[in-house]
């Protein structure tokens, strides 16, 4: 290959970058915060105010179960 050499270089600076980015979330202690967040948006979709707001959003809710019924 005539460019494996600046393919190789490109590589090891992306690998580089990566594990710097990776580095730093940890450090900073990213993962943490993301897990409590995900678990408080689960949390909130499961309950019945949220269940109660996204039937009330949907204007095509009836219109979609007379479709899908049988005739």
């Amino acid at each position: 290959m005539k460019f494996a050499d600046w393919y190789l270089k490109i590589a090891a600076v992306s690998a580089v970058c990566g594990a710097a980015m990776e580095l730093f979330m940890i450090h900073t202690g990213f993962y943490d915060k993301v897990t409590v967040l995900e678990s408080e948006k689960r949390a909130w979709e499961s309950s019945r105010e949220a269940q109660a707001i996204k039937e009330a959003l949907n204007p095509w809710r009836k219109i979609d179960e007379e479709a899908k019924k049988p005739s």
